[in-house]
């Protein structure tokens, strides 16, 4: 498949190199840990995913700084990833498009969607999170492992014969060949230097995108292997838990990225194309905010907040059977029958979000 690269400049001075290819509706694919434009369409493990999505789609994706064809020196942070991103849908003259991110892509790509739900069609996310490794204060092996991560990175980084490329591949690929061990060592040569691979872990193991999901306006897909090592299947339930409208997609298999020639990897297409395809979905009517008393605002604040009646009961003075009133005459107002319709629909006319970003973590 024949791709056109590309170079811009960001507002800090780093020059980012961005490829397309294919053709059809616009498509992006924000920057994951290990990228080369030209590298990854020799890739076992990527090139399945270029040609898939290059087949029916107008693919854009692009060098992460540090990594690539990009600026290997610059400063690297979460924010400059989500600047960088919009600096190259820019270049590109992309619109409104469909996002795809995996891995430590999603997370660019919620932040993304959050910040500009008027260029997000749709947005795809695979064997991905919310919530950084090192962020959840409930599992404080997680930083053990991690700093072990860390150090076979600096030391076997790129290198076939090293015990790293058997950690790797056990976690990212456990059903994969030796040619697949091979593959990835080289694409890790290619991409980045093992101390910017460091830096760039770190990052995304200290990412929080929770709020941002919980303001996504657009369709929402979320696949995740079953068995994912990488990323546990919990996260991916807490992700789409956290997004307004998501679909959730539970695939059978070990690998956190997928084997061209199993099951799984058909399934991950069907379902992908078949959720980029659906047609777009009717406007709603305008939330009749109007018709609320001040107590129902109150209320339906917190219900897009996510709070359970006792919560809004002792947050607002009142006794559970008078908010459980004021929900009835709520949902008649609003024109909903369920309480995450009432969620949906609250939260897509801003509510919630003060409250939402006060609660404890």
């Amino acid at each position: 498949m024949d791709q056109a690269i590309r170079f811009c400049r960001t507002s800090d001075g780093v020059n980012l190199a961005y490829a397309l290819s294919g053709d059809g509706p616009p498509l992006v694919m924000p920057a994951t840990w290990l990228t080369h434009l030209e590298h990854q369409w020799k890739s076992l493990a990527w090139q399945p995913w270029l040609e898939a999505f290059s087949r029916e789609h107008k693919v854009l994706r692009y060098d992460t700084r540090g990594c690539g064809l990009s600026d290997r020196e610059a400063q690297l942070s979460f924010q400059n990833w989500v600047h960088d991103l919009e600096c190259v849908v820019d270049a590109a003259g992309f619109r409104h498009f469909a996002l795809v991110g995996t891995c430590w892509g999603g997370p660019i790509a919620i932040e993304y969607a959050a910040r500009h739900p008027e260029r997000v069609s749709r947005l795809v996310l695979y064997g991905t999170y919310a919530l950084g490794r090192l962020r959840g204060n409930d599992r404080p092996e997680e930083a053990e492992k991690a700093r072990l991560m860390l150090d076979l990175t600096r030391l076997g980084w790129g290198r076939d014969n090293h015990p790293f490329a058997k950690v790797w591949a056990s976690n990212f690929q456990p059903g994969g060949t030796l040619d697949h061990v091979r593959s990835w060592c080289t694409q890790q040569r290619v991409a980045t230097s093992p101390e910017t691979a460091v830096r760039l872990l770190q990052i995304g193991w200290n990412t929080d995108v929770r709020e941002a999901a919980g303001k996504i306006k657009c369709p929402v897909l979320v696949l995740h292997p079953e068995r994912d090592a990488v990323v546990p299947i919990d996260q991916g339930r807490m992700l789409a838990g956290l997004i307004p409208q998501c679909r959730f997609v539970q695939i059978d298999s070990e690998n956190h990225m997928p084997l061209a020639d199993e099951p799984a990897w058909t399934r991950i297409c069907a379902e992908i194309e078949r959720f980029l395809r659906e047609p777009a979905m009717p406007a709603r009517d305008k939330l009749p905010l109007h018709d609320l008393t001040p107590r129902e605002r109150d209320i339906l604040e917190g219900i897009a907040a996510g709070m359970d009646n006792t919560e809004i009961a002792v947050s607002l003075g009142l006794s559970e059977k008078t908010v459980r009133n004021n929900i009835t005459r709520i949902f008649d107002k609003i024109g909903v029958e369920h309480r995450y319709q009432a969620i949906v629909r609250a939260r897509e006319a801003g509510l919630g979000r003060a409250a939402s970003s006060a609660a404890p973590r």
